[in-house]
Order: C-alpha cells, then sequence, then structure tokens
C-alpha cells in the first residue's frame, strides 16, 4: 500500500506495460504500482477556503526543547523541522469569534477509497499553556474533506471526517506517535454525521466510523487530508509526521518530504 489509502490512480505520470502487469496479478487495487505522486510532498500547503482569521500555519525549525528537555522528545520526531501551528479564541467578528488552521493537500488523495484507510496519526508538540488555554483535550486535529456516499442521506456529498486526539501523555515537549485508529475519537459533519450517529456530541471510534460509512451505498471517496486547529481555544505548538497508511509526511522548513514506512 502506497500513502494513499486506497485507489488506483490513472493519469499522473503514465502507468508503464510492466505496472499494468504487476496490476493485473496483484489482489485487490494496485496502488502499490501505480505513479507515486501522492508521496512527492507536492501540493501541501495552506487550505486557504477551510482558513478563517489570520492563524500561522507554517513550515519551520524546531521546536526543540522545551528548556532542560534532552532526548528524543526534544527534537522533532523526523528531520528538525515540523507544521508550525498558532490559532487565537477571540479574534474575528463571526460566530464563534476563534480563527481556525488548516494546512493540507487537496490533490494527491482526491477521489482515494476512505474506507481503505487504516492507519492514520501524528506527533504534536503540546504545551502546560495549551492545556491552561482549553483543557488536556486542546489538541489540533486531522480532517478528511469527503464525498460520504451513503445510501442513508443520497443527497449529500459533502462532509468533513475528523480525527479528535485525546490528550497528549506530555507536554512541553515533542509526543509519541498518536494513532488515530486505536484513540481519540472521529465524527463527520451535517447530515452524514446525523445519518451514521458519529457527530461532535456522540464520536465514534475509528472502526465504528468506517462501519457507519460502509452503509451498502457506493464507496465514501476523499477530496482533502488536512491537519487543522479551531474553531475554539487559542493553541499555539507543532505537528509532525503525519502518517497515512505506508508514507509518513515529514514537515520541514523548507518543504513537505513524504517517507515511505513498512
Amino acid at each position: 500500500m502506497n500513502a494513499r489509502f486506497g485507489r488506483k490512480r490513472t493519469g499522473m505520470l503514465g502507468a508503464t506495460a510492466l505496472m499494468a502487469l504487476a496490476a493485473s496479478i496483484l489482489p485487490g487495487p494496485a496502488f502499490a504500482v501505480t505513479a507515486q505522486k501522492g508521496v512527492s510532498g507536492d501540493h501541501w500547503g495552506v487550505i486557504t477556503r477551510n482558513t478563517i482569521g489570520s492563524p500561522v500555519a507554517a513550515l519551520r525549525k524546531g521546536p526543540f526543547g522545551s528548556f532542560g528537555v534532552q532526548g528524543s522528545q526534544a527534537r522533532p520526531p523526523y528531520g528538525d523541522g515540523s507544521l508550525g501551528l498558532e490559532v487565537a479564541d477571540r479574534s474575528t467578528s463571526l460566530t464563534p469569534p476563534s480563527e481556525k488552521a488548516a494546512f493540507g493537500n487537496e490533490v494527491d488523495f482526491y477521489g482515494d477509497r476512505v474506507l481503505g484507510l487504516n492507519r492514520v496519526g501524528f506527533h504534536v508538540f503540546q504545551t502546560g499553556e495549551n492545556v491552561s488555554y482549553g483543557g488536556a483535550g486542546n489538541m489540533p486535529n486531522i480532517t478528511f474533506e469527503i464525498n460520504p456516499n451513503l445510501a442513508a442521506a443520497p443527497g449529500t456529498t459533502y462532509a468533513s471526517m475528523v480525527w479528535t486526539p485525546g490528550p497528549s501523555p506530555v507536554v512541553n515537549r515533542w509526543s509519541p506517535y498518536l494513532d488515530a485508529t486505536t484513540t481519540g475519537t472521529w465524527f463527520l459533519t451535517g447530515a452524514a454525521g446525523t445519518a451514521t450517529g458519529c457527530t461532535l456530541s456522540t464520536p465514534c471510534s475509528f472502526a465504528g466510523l468506517k462501519a457507519a460509512l460502509n452503509d451498502g451505498g457506493a464507496e465514501p471517496t476523499a477530496y482533502s487530508v488536512a491537519v487543522a486547529k479551531g474553531r475554539d481555544y487559542m493553541w499555539v505548538g507543532a505537528v509532525d509526521g503525519l502518517r497515512i497508511n505506508r508514507t509518513v509526511y515529514d514537515f520541514e522548513a523548507d518543504g513537505v518530504r513524504a517517507r515511505r514506512i513498512g
């Protein structure tokens, strides 16, 4: 399985005869032999239509520390950079008045099978100040914009599928990998949330969400992927090592690097 989560894509770099032969003998979707545009690291940046106010979502060096912290938790888990996020809580005239940041990719995951997603998560640099602003659950999230294709809501062609992490096990340093398939909760926005029962107020586990999406309609497909924060509490921190199936996206000051893992 490659970085994307489940569908053979065409028209990227042009499949060779060898790729076609391999695809014909491999079981299931042959995305392991398609052109690897999804693991190139291209097309990542601020998703402007999903960003509210004037938050910061920027690739940066570090953070290193905090002071007195040593060892692996004192530096980003991959390379020496990360995605820095800075979001305020009461900085706009909107309701709610808070900001929202979304940094992601609107190109390489488009059309991929949501039910093919089986590994997802990231590392976070959480601070004690962030906890004081909004509690231990004041954390960034992972958001997939999707077409849910629900038999129970056939007219619904858009929903955000959001993973809300549980509290970070550490503060003022880099966390271990936070596995979105086994920790935290998931919800769907709008009519898709109502139809599945996986709403912000009644979230689901990862397995429960996938089961709810698999309701007999056409397979749900992805529009985009993002690391996001807001609209709720002020948060200043960083994220690195966004994992999507067999690819880890390493956020560095000079760009996003895709690292294949086993």
